[in-house]
């Protein structure tokens, strides 16, 4: 299903974030991954606001930043409830690209170091200097329970539920995590981050 951002966002950001919360609460195994922007779950609240604030700009929706950023956070609660289980990738670049200012950007890279420890969260990072990439840089995408992948456009998201289609993304997302690091050398690159913005 394709759907238009000026569709979902056309009331504002607050209630697509919180339309997409039961979603979020029934999924077991949450598998994602991002090239350009923290993923939302991971996202800091003054992070979040810039990057809201940009897209409600972009898109001329009416400016409900606030209460947008006030269900983002909201919906990041299954962080810490429940039995489910969250494996992102980010490309080393969505360390580097400063949202928002440089406080508000060095707060998200310290709120990622600390979401690496979650038990219920695996978070891995594909270095600039991943040589001979097997798999290309993609768009945001997430899959859900190998069920549903929603993917992320300029203009749009895109639902798939289509078996050959989500078993496209689980076989992409496997292929990026071949090409992350995790633990000790993920935290290095995001203090590398967050040391670069001096």
């Amino acid at each position: 299903m394709y759907l238009e951002w000026k569709r979902l966002q056309r009331t504002g950001l607050r209630r697509l974030q919180e339309a997409r919360l039961p979603l979020y609460e029934r999924t077991r195994l949450h598998r994602g991954y991002a090239s350009h922007v923290v993923p939302g779950l991971f996202q800091t609240p003054a992070y979040a606001a810039a990057l809201l604030s940009s897209i409600s700009r972009f898109h001329g929706t009416p400016d409900d930043t606030t209460e947008a950023v006030d269900a983002r956070m909201a919906r990041a609660r299954v962080l810490h409830e429940g039995t489910h289980r969250f494996a992102l990738i980010v490309e080393e670049a969505v360390l580097r690209y400063q949202v928002g200012e440089a406080e508000a950007m060095a707060g998200q890279l310290g709120h990622l170091l600390s979401i690496m420890s979650l038990p219920a969260v695996s978070l891995g990072i594909i270095p600039f200097s991943v040589r001979e990439r097997g798999m290309w840089t993609l768009e945001t995408f997430d899959v859900f329970d190998d069920q549903r992948v929603h993917v992320e456009l300029l203009t749009a998201q895109i639902t798939l539920t289509a078996p050959s289609e989500v078993g496209m993304y689980v076989r992409a997302w496997t292929d990026l995590r071949a090409l992350a690091v995790y633990g000790a050398d993920a935290r290095s690159l995001v203090s590398e981050a967050l040391e670069a913005l001096g």
